[in-house]
């Protein structure tokens, strides 16, 4: 999964290991046997789908994989950012590289060639019902090889063919099954879902962090945070949870002030059970990534090479089922983070709740709003990412006149989990800047040290709110310091790791 989130984050340059080649190359021999022979094996020298039975001659194999790209290179909508194109193109990698699928070395060495100049595919990101692959965007992605389609090179839209040239690359033509191997398999669905583990668990750690100094702000109490309390149940994801706010909270002057004395007995659930529901998100999201990680590795084409067997064989591992699950898995634990962030920010604006924080953070009320709107903000993405966490995998449809009339709709399901991100981390964003504020109001006293520190990097780019301001732009700063990791690193504390 490291590796995977460097292609992701980084754009890490990824290539299959030689080791693999000598697999790739029989499986590719396979296939070219089947080719110069009569029987019929599907995608070799037959139609493809509903049209399965129909032969095709040995003399338009070429033409029929070529036909078979263009005629699928379907995809509507905005074009896949370019670090999910790239981790696209090297699952694609990792699934040949099983030598499963029977195409050519040649092909694995244009496809990370690519990768290594900076070759990318435009791939429209609609299309997808997640199964008999990823047909659409996978055309798209594969058709650059075949100087087709377009491509970013050097911040550059090219023709394919144009893009391949100036990169110093060549098309290929394709030879039996290998537009087929290309475009079956679930490769796009899981990039996304990978794209949406490693936000989702960013923003847990995020979630830890700021909700400590939530805590702090409404003078909470760290007693529920007790490591007994959390054995006692036996989690990981609470047991961790629990650990990285305590050691957030330790040394806080704020906390130490209110030990004795204070007429609250228990602080409201989004206080007191934060390890309890962020640590379920996190459990949720380590079982996601088991999956996901398999399927990283899988050969999910179709037909598949056993060459051990000496056959070719029709299956359903381009059915992405599996992804589909984990895609709903992770919205769940997205909606949840944010449901209890934004009644964190609730309970911080209001007066009545807040243990005496003036009314939306603002020190003249009445004359200033303060964060009022700010927190209705936060209650319409808690309200959409609640509508999209409802579950895609049970909606399929029939597509190809029945002949494929289960899918799975891993690719929509997958992808919706990018907006979710993003307004997670916007409520994330408002939830720290209340926090902050109100920590900013127990002056003299302090927070702890690593709070401190999350709060003198917020104060680097957005200023206390002493009246009322155009808030747009805090907004928008405070989500991209969450999103980018920015408040965690100024915290210099360990949290818990996906793995």
């Amino acid at each position: 999964m490291a590796q995977l989130e460097a292609v992701y984050r980084q754009e890490a340059v990824a290539q299959l290991d030689e080791g693999c080649r000598d697999a790739v190359d029989r499986a590719a021999a396979r296939i070219a046997e089947a080719a110069d022979g009569d029987v019929p094996v599907y995608g070799v020298n037959t139609g493809f789908g509903k049209l399965a039975s129909l032969k095709i001659e040995a003399k338009d194999t070429a033409k029929l994989q070529r036909n078979l790209i263009l005629s699928h290179c379907c995809g509507v909508g905005e074009a896949m950012p370019v670090e999910l194109v790239r981790l696209m193109m090297t699952l694609k990698l990792l699934s040949f590289g099983r030598g499963a699928s029977g195409v050519r070395w040649e092909l694995v060495q244009l496809l990370q060639d690519m990768l290594a100049l900076g070759v990318t595919p435009i791939v429209p990101a609609q299309g997808s019902v997640g199964a008999s692959g990823d047909l659409a965007p996978l055309s798209h992605m594969t058709a650059v090889l075949i100087g087709e389609g377009e491509a970013g090179f050097q911040g550059e839209t090219l023709p394919g063919q144009e893009a391949l040239a100036k990169a110093g690359l060549t098309p290929i033509e394709l030879g039996p099954k290998e537009g087929l191997a290309f475009i079956n398999g679930t490769q796009f669905s899981t990039a996304y879902a990978l794209s949406g583990l490693f936000e989702a668990w960013r923003a847990a750690g995020n979630a830890l962090a700021i909700s400590a100094l939530s805590t702090d702000a409404i003078m909470g109490s760290t007693a529920p945070l007790q490591p007994e309390i959390h054995s006692l149940r036996g989690h990981r994801g609470q047991i961790e949870a629990a650990s990285a706010m305590r050691a957030i909270l330790e040394g806080s002057q704020i906390r130490e002030s209110h030990r004795e004395g204070d007429s609250r007995v228990q602080d409201p659930y989004c206080i007191r059970c934060q390890p309890q529901v962020t640590g379920a998100a996190m459990d949720v999201l380590r079982q996601a990534a088991v999956t996901l990680e398999i399927e990283a590795n899988a050969a999910t084409d179709n037909p598949l090479v056993l060459t051990e067997a000496g056959l070719i064989v029709s299956g359903g591992n381009f059915h992405a089922e599996p992804v589909g699950f984990a895609a709903d898995m992770i919205a769940l634990a997205l909606s949840e983070i944010g449901a209890i962030a934004q009644r964190r920010i609730a309970l911080m604006v209001d007066p009545t709740l807040s243990f005496d924080l003036p009314p939306f953070l603002t020190p003249e009320p009445g004359l200033n709003s303060g964060l009022m709107i700010a927190e209705v903000t936060t209650a319409a993405l808690m309200s959409e990412n609640k509508h999209l966490a409802n579950p895609c995998v049970t909606d399929s449809t029939p597509t190809s006149a029945n002949q494929e009339d289960h899918v799975s709709m891993a690719a929509h399901g997958a992808r919706r989990l990018g907006q979710m991100c993003e307004n997670l981390n916007h409520i994330l964003g408002v939830e720290l800047l209340c926090a902050a504020q109100g920590v900013e109001f127990r002056a003299p006293l302090v927070t702890s040290a690593p709070l401190q520190n999350a709060v003198a990097r917020l104060r680097e780019d957005i200023p206390p709110l002493t009246e009322d301001r155009y808030m747009a732009p805090d907004l928008s700063r405070a989500k991209e310091l969450v999103a980018s990791g920015a408040i965690i690193a100024a915290m210099g504390s360990d949290m818990p790791e996906l793995g």
